[in-house]
């Protein structure tokens, strides 16, 4: 395919993928409240079960990687997770001198993210 349909599709996928990480922030800080970014590690979490599902996918050549790749990896996972936000509200708790919260957040990110990639994963290669 073209650069331009490549580029249209990642566009697609990232639109739906920024509305969504806006939506589940907007609902983690209303179940929630603000005193630790619910959001950015909800989305991590989501996103990284959604891209186990999806390699899954592609291996088990469920889903031809294009477009789904560009759509769902590049696009809407690319907007949907946070890794820049997850590093500004680490190095904001830092400044706050929040250590112990700011700890708790990075092992809680890294490891329920890496879990919901592979349970994402796992889950479609048993089904």
């Amino acid at each position: 395919m073209s650069q331009l349909s490549t580029l249209l599709f990642i566009a697609i996928g990232g639109a739906f993928g920024a509305c969504s990480r806006y939506l589940v922030s907007e609902w983690t800080v209303m179940v929630f409240g603000r005193a630790f970014p619910y959001g950015t590690l909800s989305v991590n979490i989501i996103g990284s079960f959604i891209m186990g599902v999806l390699m899954a996918c592609f291996q088990n050549e469920w889903l031809a990687p294009y477009p789904w790749r560009q759509i769902i990896g590049l696009g809407f996972l690319g907007a949907l997770t946070t890794f820049s936000t997850f590093s500004m509200d680490n190095v904001l708790m830092m400044e706050q001198g929040a250590f112990v919260k700011m700890g708790f957040n990075v092992v809680l990110n890294v490891l329920f993210s890496i879990s919901a990639a592979y349970v994402g994963y796992q889950w479609l290669l048993r089904s």
